[in-house]
């Protein structure tokens, strides 16, 4: 048993040195596992299954082959990667998952989530991802002209640049109170997420019960990864170059 777990690759044509890393994970990692996990912020923005782009027939193409080869690949949408639909998984060969998703890992229920959903203290990131995730606006979005989604993309790119730069660390973290509320709902003592990139394990205490919320890395200045096998968890890094 091996399970791998990434997360906020943001794949872009400006960042060849991560595609390259990823398609050398792939061949070398993923290919060994029994299945891989992409929980978020796979692509550094994505305006629609139809949307002409090499590098994502590059990404797909070598998923589907890691996935004929008997090798499941799973992804969530992301908040960079929302508009993710059926047509990429048809062309990949990957499952969507909805976030949240329970998976069973070691004989434990396990919470796999993207992590934004998390950050309430983030009032203004809470109330544009209600728009933007309702399906009406999901609808109007996909149908809108490329070059319409070409510029929110932008837009909604840059504002997140501007509300990163100048918002406290604590106010664009995960609320601790609403981990363990989610956690307590989904009755779960481990929880996986991306999204915060601030990787680490985190131990906690959930009424009474050893618990622990692991935090996958973001891929810029390295690639990170979790890897579960009968051993247990391990969250690493390691070179993109």
């Amino acid at each position: 048993m091996r399970y791998l777990f990434v997360s906020d690759l943001h794949l872009e044509a400006q960042r060849p040195d991560i595609t390259r890393a990823f398609l050398r994970f792939l061949d070398e990692q993923a290919s060994q596992a029994d299945a891989l996990y992409i929980l978020g912020d796979f692509f550094e923005v994505w305006l629609g299954d139809d949307n002409p782009d090499p590098l994502a027939d590059q990404i797909s193409a070598a998923l589907l082959s890691l996935s004929q080869s008997g090798v499941p690949v799973f992804v969530m949408h992301g908040n960079r990667d929302f508009l993710i639909g059926r047509d990429f998984c048809r062309r990949s060969g990957c499952t969507l998952l909805p976030d949240p998703t329970l998976i069973d890992l070691r004989g434990e229920r396990v919470l796999l989530m993207h992590g934004d959903s998390l950050c309430i203290d983030d009032i203004g990131y809470m109330r544009m991802r209600r728009w933007l995730r309702n399906p009406l606006s999901l609808f109007i979005l996909r149908h809108l002209p490329l070059t319409a989604r070409h510029r929110i993309g932008r837009k909604l790119r840059n504002e997140s640049q501007t509300r990163t730069r100048y918002k406290a660390l604590e106010i664009t973290d995960v609320n601790q109170d609403e981990v363990l509320r989610v956690m307590r709902t989904h009755r779960v003592t481990t929880l996986i997420h991306g999204h915060t990139h601030r990787p680490a394990v985190h131990p906690l205490e959930l009424d009474g019960r050893k618990a622990q919320r692991i935090v996958l890395g973001d891929w810029d200045q390295a690639g990170w990864a979790l890897e579960v096998d009968e051993q247990g968890y391990r969250l690493g890094s390691f070179e993109l170059g």
